[in-house]
């Protein structure tokens, strides 16, 4: 029994620690999450839920239509008919007030309609195979932006982050000469200036690092927010941004083929398309008749006073077999300006597909010539990094003997810390740039 009681409690935990957001993500993590707690990610899951209930909405509307009605009525004031005299045992032309029927009256009606024939349901059904695919298109559109959102605030984050533990690391060495030039100077072997050099630079760097650590924090939020997290949410990166450059550096998606019907924006611009010829089947379909179909039965009982549900109440019983056909004959060419409204928004939207086409081949051209620089940027970056932290290490060493002054150190030192920021953007770009070049193929 002791056990089977600890494995409820420990079951219990299990459950209650599963219904909290995890709080470590790696990018890929990061990404499906947002996916699926992102607001627009969520709504734009709803607008395609609500596309495919609109789509059976209007297909229902060309399916047998019961409707039923219930009719009460008391006559207060009954109207009067005057009868000829001689009809009513009078003397011929007189009349004789009469009234017809008790006061009360119910009657009861269920109609059964069918559309049989109606050209704008046939272009109405289309239309809505045509707006869920547009909705499903909006979809991947949104999480397309989503997870380009995602990436920037992740690199973002991992970037402050970054920039945090280097700033402590740089601060640490010039904390060091301070104190020893500072000894230096205390005992006559250094001049003051050497001093006040190296305080510029240390005070400099406590600024920088505040305002990274600022940073660090306001771009986790962000992260958080596009994660559909709670602002305040304890998030932590598992990936390092050097390594996630180096993951993100695919040389071989330069030479991905460019498939222009898997692109998003080009699959809308299509949506488009087919909207406007169906607006144009639609004002063509206005000229054409309409049938309709009803069947209906009805049950009519008069009373007074109030007594229908006395099964010797007098009731009769009525059914109708129609059928409805409209034809449109004129409208004054009002069908025709349609009509040929319609036909001119259509040539708009064939042009803005060529033009479509012809940006998209532009975008991508820019997104290969932006995600190759990024890597070469990288690269450079990196080995300039190398050189730069050799040429400071240097420097600390002629330093430390007395053969550079502080004013070459501080300025060793100044090349290095750009040195480590153009890095840390260089890395970032890479992944951004990647992301970007992504969005435009986006292979199937």
């Amino acid at each position: 029994m002791r056990n089977y009681i600890a494995f409820l409690l420990a079951l219990t935990a299990t459950l209650g620690y599963g219904q909290e957001p995890p709080a470590q993500f790696s990018l890929k993590e990061a990404v499906q999450y947002a996916l699926d707690h992102n607001t627009n990610a969520l709504n734009a899951t709803r607008d395609l839920e609500d596309a495919q209930k609109q789509k059976w909405e209007t297909i229902a509307t060309g399916l047998p239509q019961i409707s039923g009605l219930v009719t009460y009525q008391d006559q207060l004031k009954q109207p009067l008919f005057l009868l000829p005299g001689e009809l009513s045992g009078g003397d011929p032309g007189t009349f004789t007030p009469v009234t017809f029927g008790p006061p009360q009256t119910t009657a009861a009606t269920a109609t059964l309609r069918q559309k049989i024939f109606d050209g704008s349901y046939i272009v109405g059904v289309q239309a809505t195979q045509t707006f869920l695919k547009y909705s499903q298109n909006t979809k991947e559109k949104t999480d397309q932006q989503v997870r380009q959102s995602v990436v920037e605030a992740y690199g973002n984050a991992l970037l402050a982050r970054e920039s945090v533990a280097i700033l402590e690391k740089n601060i640490e060495t010039v904390a060091t000469n301070l104190f020893e030039t500072r000894k230096l100077f205390e005992n006559g072997l250094a001049e003051e200036e050497q001093v006040e050099q190296l305080q510029i630079t240390h005070s400099g760097l406590e600024n920088q690092l505040k305002n990274n650590q600022r940073l660090a924090e306001i771009t986790l939020q962000m992260l958080n927010v596009l994660m559909g997290l709670p602002l305040q949410h304890p998030t932590e990166l598992t990936q390092d941004l050097d390594d996630l450059a180096q993951q993100e550096t695919q040389l071989a998606l330069l030479e991905s083929p460019f498939q222009l019907e898997n692109n998003v924006d080009f699959k809308l611009v299509q949506n488009l398309n087919q909207q406007r010829e169906l607006e144009l089947k639609l004002a063509k379909s206005r000229a054409l008749p309409t049938l309709n179909a009803f069947i209906n039965y009805g049950k009519t009982a008069t009373s007074s006073p109030f007594q229908f549900f006395d099964s010797e109440t007098f009731s009769y019983e009525t059914s109708v077999l129609g059928f409805d056909l409209n034809i449109p004959i004129f409208s004054s060419l009002g069908r025709s300006a349609s009509t040929q409204r319609a036909r001119i928004a259509l040539d708009k939207a064939k042009s803005q597909l060529r033009e479509t086409e012809k940006q998209l081949q532009l975008q991508l051209e820019k997104a290969r010539t932006d995600y190759r620089l990024a890597i070469e940027t990288y690269q450079t970056s990196k080995a300039n990094l190398g050189l730069a932290e050799r040429i400071e290490n240097k420097n600390q060493i002629k330093y430390g003997e007395g053969l550079a002054s502080s004013f070459e150190l501080r300025q060793a030192q100044t090349q290095l810390y750009a040195a480590q920021q153009e890095y840390l953007q260089a890395m970032v770009n890479v992944i951004n740039r990647k992301t970007a070049l992504e969005n435009i193929l986006n292979p199937e």
